[in-house]
């Protein structure tokens, strides 16, 4: 008998012990509260910095550049700094069919010379033969024995060759300059840097500091190379580019604030955005359609004195704003079929609720109908909360 009583004891305590442990327990759950709060749209993406206006100096013309002394960062006086400085180039050297050129052109030019020098004689000879003839023309009209027309004719005859005199020193004088120029060609670098004094000075533009040196060493430049960038640190805004379907929602004037640079946030707003895009490729090898969107900063430079030209930043530009909204944690949302839903805790149990959504952004959305404020809702419903099952949620304060 006694056993037998065992016996039923010890299948009633594992019955009992089995009950307790297929026995449905409330399922641990994490829970906010539906309040009332501001939401604010925006759209966040990374940009840089950039100062407003940047001049690059150029060589004004060709010639051997001195070594720029400037580095990044030196501040420039308008005016005042000098940024390059150039000197004429010296002339290259000549290989031996350039030289044989040039040795021919001196000889022929020195032959042409030659033939002026003969050609000038033999003017000056004419117009003194020409003058004795006008002497005893003179003479002899005087007595009439030539007529007046044979005495023109000996004035026109001196005239005649002293216009043929002049011609040919003028031609002289352009056979001289040619052999000049001949010789020119055969002038060679000496290596000693020709003895040139410096004749241009090139200044700095505007005021500022440097930002690039762009051509730094001693060297032969053409007009136009680009020697230095030069700028004004504290006139710096930033640029974005954001894809075209979030840019058609900005606003000039719009709020923004500029993070992820190094220091504390910066306010600013929009100055302006670009009226065409730009087909950027992404990380994935989508193509994209950017626009940029210029923000200026708002406040004293010295907020953002550390920030400098091409610094990566990350703006955030806000959309749209409301206050006083009724909003539920964007953890708490799913979908039910093609409508919004959410886990409402009601006396311990979960129960389904479909809403109907406002605005909202990556933390929060408004509340339209569904839930009222104060409700409690699940936040990352796992696949054990279900309509009518038991939670053990911890009411938040």
């Amino acid at each position: 008998m006694l056993r037998r009583l065992l016996t039923v004891l010890i299948a009633i305590a594992v019955a009992g012990a089995a009950a307790w442990a297929l026995w449905p327990r409330p399922v641990a759950v994490e829970t906010a509260a539906v309040a009332r709060q501001a939401i604010e749209v925006a759209v966040e993406e990374e940009g840089k910095s950039r100062i407003r206006e940047v001049f690059t100096v150029s060589a004004p013309s060709s010639g051997q550049m001195l070594r720029v002394n400037l580095h990044a960062g030196d501040e420039v006086v308008k005016g005042e700094t000098i940024v390059a400085s150039i000197r004429p180039a010296d002339p290259g050297l000549l290989d031996a069919r350039t030289r044989r050129v040039a040795e021919a052109a001196i000889d022929a030019a020195r032959a042409a010379v030659d033939l002026a020098a003969a050609e000038v004689r033999q003017s000056e000879a004419q117009l003194a033969f020409a003058k004795s003839e006008l002497e005893r023309a003179t003479s002899l009209v005087r007595r009439g024995t030539i007529s007046e027309r044979a005495f023109e004719k000996a004035k026109l005859d001196v005239e005649s060759a002293e216009a043929a005199l002049e011609s040919v020193k003028a031609s002289q004088m352009v056979r001289r300059r040619e052999l000049e120029r001949a010789e020119a060609a055969l002038i060679e670098d000496d290596g000693g840097g020709g003895g040139s004094t410096c004749c241009i000075e090139v200044r700095a533009p505007v005021s500022g500091r440097v930002l690039r040196v762009l051509t730094e060493s001693e060297q032969v430049v053409q007009a136009g190379t680009p020697l230095v960038e030069i700028g004004d640190p504290a006139d710096i805004e930033i640029v974005a580019e954001l894809l075209s379907r979030d840019a058609v929602q900005i606003r000039e004037g719009a709020p923004a604030l500029i993070e992820g640079w190094g220091g504390p946030p910066l306010r600013a707003s929009v100055d302006r955005i670009d009226p065409s895009a730009v087909t950027k490729v992404s990380a994935l090898g989508i193509e994209e359609q950017r626009v940029s969107v210029v923000l200026r900063l708002d406040g004293k430079p010295g907020d953002w004195a550390a920030l400098g030209h091409g610094f990566r930043v990350v703006a955030r530009i806000t959309l749209w704003k409301g206050e006083g909204l009724v909003s539920v944690p964007i953890g708490a949302l799913f979908r039910q079929g093609a409508d919004w839903a959410a886990y409402a805790v009601e006396d311990g149990v979960a129960r389904l609720r479909l809403l109907e959504l406002g605005v909202r952004n990556a933390d929060v959305a408004e509340v339209k109908a569904g839930l009222a404020e104060g409700d409690i809702v699940i936040l990352h419903p796992s696949d054990q909360v279900a309509d009518g099952v038991s939670v053990n949620a911890q009411v938040p304060d």
